[in-house]
């Protein structure tokens, strides 16, 4: 096999991913190419691959160029996780300046106005890496995680239907780490589907793989009082800003620690109001769920928010050492195995062209669904009609989708007006031509495409 790494020199892509790679029986022998438009980053990644290599006696070759189609040639699959510009400075434009114009919107990163110029500046050259993947290797499955997922996918397969592109997110992993401790119960246990948008995804259904009980009335009744010990990241922040040191907030955190927090887990309010009048648990936990809803602010924990995001740039902001771990951390190697062994398993989420795995949604747009994996590839769940107050919620959204990949694939202007129109959070309309300029003219390198 050939893998390809995209955006290889990012420290926690590459690395990570690396160690994910190495860790597989079935990929030892097999080619990884590290591909990335900085050159010293890469060397960098390059650097660790093959110290990694060396100290372990894994047989693996590894090789790294910035010619992105030298890099496609042959390859088998390729994992993609790029970004542009400066990440949090654009990202902090994409939530603020929208506000400037009267527009309110909970965060500024998959949904919302915000949502909306990310996806106009990272799907134009996540596109060119498909034209290229389609051009050298069109068989190629392509792995993506760069976000706005849903708006990503959804341009991509309008683009390019024949591509093997899926989109990959370990958001479902937090119900594999609830709802154990939810419910007393071992993981193995627990049977579980969840589906929905990317980051706007509910959990659907909940049983005892042993007796085949129903969990769900068992997790509203006990959700409430078990969010209420999730540690809030105002405390890792707080701690920051005592101690200059996040570690002992994030072994805090992610040891699930029942002991009470002085601040609300950002996302138990809005967890709570879906529980309460919709009767689903949503699976995401950084704040994203309300960026597609134009009663979220109403709803949201607004402090929460702000910290998460104040506490998650500091953590991205810190020097990462490049060193290589031996062991799994995200779905995609499993996934590349699963492939390879004809293995039929059937994974949590993955985001896919529609074509009817929904019912309540378009054909055209990616959601995220649970997928059997094997020979053929990954193919779709289809989970039939979803909850009627849920559904509503999401084809609220379908249309903003929509646009935004038409902006993109036809360049134009007018377009991503009409996106930001269609947005549910959106709910003053004379400025929203102001605010697209405003925009371009800021983020031109990027948005200076449309017209």
């Amino acid at each position: 096999m050939k893998i390809v790494l995209v955006g290889a020199g990012s420290a926690q892509f590459g690395c990570g991913t690396l160690g994910d790679i190495f860790t597989s029986e079935r990929l030892a022998g097999s080619e990884i190419t590290l591909h990335d438009i900085n050159a010293e980053a890469l060397g960098a990644t390059l650097a660790s691959a093959e110290a990694t290599v060396r100290a372990h006696s894994l047989k693996f070759a590894v090789n790294a160029t910035t010619d992105r189609r030298a890099a496609f040639k042959g390859a088998d699959f390729i994992i993609s996780s790029i970004e542009v510009g400066n990440r949090f400075t654009l990202w902090e434009e994409d939530w603020k300046v929208p506000q400037q114009y009267g527009i309110g919107q909970v965060y500024g990163e998959n949904g919302g106005p915000g949502g909306v110029f990310h996806a106009l500046r990272i799907i134009p050259p996540i596109l060119d890496i498909v034209r290229d993947a389609m051009d050298v290797c069109p068989k190629a499955y392509i792995f993506n995680y760069s976000n706005p997922m849903t708006a990503i996918c959804t341009a991509v397969k309008r683009a390019f239907p024949e591509a093997r592109f899926i989109g990959m997110c370990h958001e479902i992993g937090w119900l594999t780490r609830w709802l154990p401790r939810m419910l007393s119960m071992k993981a193995e246990d627990i049977r579980f589907r969840a589906a929905g948008l990317n980051h706007f995804s509910c959990m659907l259904e909940a049983s005892d793989r042993r007796t085949g009980r129903d969990l769900y009335p068992d997790v509203r009744a006990k959700a409430p009082a078990f969010f209420e010990r999730e540690p809030g990241y105002s405390d890792m922040l707080d701690s920051y800003r005592e101690t200059g040191s996040l570690e002992e907030s994030e072994k805090y955190e992610k040891s699930g620690s029942a002991k009470p927090s002085r601040y609300e887990w950002a996302d138990r309010r809005i967890v709570k109001f879906m529980l309460e009048n919709y009767g689903l648990l949503p699976i995401t936990t950084d704040s994203h769920f309300g960026e597609y809803i134009s009663w979220a602010s109403d709803v949201v924990d607004h402090r929460g928010i702000l910290d998460f995001y104040d506490v998650y740039k500091i953590m991205l902001s810190r020097a990462v050492e490049r060193k290589i771990k031996l062991e799994t951390t995200e779905r995609v190697v499993p996934i590349i195995d699963g492939i390879l062994g004809d293995e039929g398993f059937e994974e949590a989420a993955v985001n896919l062209r529609n074509d009817g795995a929904i019912a309540d949604l378009p054909d055209w747009i990616a959601v995220e669904v649970p997928a059997v994996v094997g020979a053929s590839g990954v193919n779709a769940v289809k989970v039939g009609e979803l909850p009627k107050g849920y559904a509503a919620l999401l084809r609220s959204y379908c249309g903003v989708y929509d646009l935004t990949a038409e902006a993109v694939i036809h360049k134009r202007r007018d377009y991503a007006i009409q996106a930001i129109l269609a947005n549910p959070v959106v709910s003053k309309a004379a400025k929203v031509g102001e605010l697209v300029d405003r925009m371009i003219a800021q983020q031109g390198r990027w948005l200076g495409y449309l017209r």
